[in-house]
């Protein structure tokens, strides 16, 4: 398994390329602004198939992109979960004005709790985390241990749960559900650095106050 990160935007948002090496299969994992591009000239230079690009949520920070993928891969597949995809179809920010325009779409298809989108031999778990967002999901790779967690948890922080479609006891249960796997899985966010299990059981304020370790 291969990753590759980039971050962009104004926000400042992470974008993830996965990639089995053995059979070349890919995927973007979100797609903020300014940051799959390279994604892209990675994926032509090694012969790499990006088959989906897999959103985390609907807001607008994660989304930016999309138009800049499906433009260069047509036959790339963008998922997300049904209740998400209003925000695809009318994209933007509803606390101030962008400087750019996002193109409305639908999404190809849906992913739910308990999907397995396979990216060549490499399997990953949708599970549905709502409370940042209602339809917020996390993907898993249990081989390897790694878990790309969107805006639900990050290095020492939790996703806001003051927007108009967060929920704070939902976030809490969302937490307390991906708190259950091994200390070594890795956290792959949506922003800042990556980080562990482990360390956010142990470190994470809100993980500690809350108890949900």
């Amino acid at each position: 398994m291969k990753i590759l990160l980039n971050t962009g935007g104004l926000a400042e948002t992470n974008s993830y390329l996965i990639v089995d090496e053995p059979t070349k299969i890919a995927a973007i994992v979100d797609a903020p602004g300014d940051t799959v591009a390279p994604h892209l000239d990675a994926a032509k230079q090694n012969g790499w198939d990006i088959q989906y690009l897999l959103l985390t949520h609907g807001h607008w920070d994660h989304l930016s992109d999309h138009k800049v993928v499906t433009d260069a891969l047509p036959n790339t597949k963008l998922l997300m979960h049904k209740l998400e995809e209003p925000r695809l179809e009318h994209p933007g920010s509803m606390r101030f004005a962008l400087p750019y325009t996002i193109e409305a779409r639908k999404a190809d298809g849906y992913l739910a709790d308990g999907d397995t989108i396979q990216i060549g031999r490499l399997a990953l778990t949708v599970m549905h985390t709502p409370g940042h967002a209602q339809g917020h999901l996390v993907f898993h790779c249990d081989e390897h241990k790694v878990l790309f967690t969107g805006d639900l948890i990050m290095a020492g922080a939790v996703g806001r749960y003051d927007f108009e479609d967060g929920d704070i006891n939902l976030l809490k249960k969302a937490l307390h559900r991906v708190m259950q796997f091994p200390d070594d899985t890795q956290i792959l966010s949506g922003h800042g650095p990556g980080s562990t299990i482990g360390r956010e059981r142990n470190g994470n304020p809100f993980i500690r106050r809350w108890k949900l370790f």
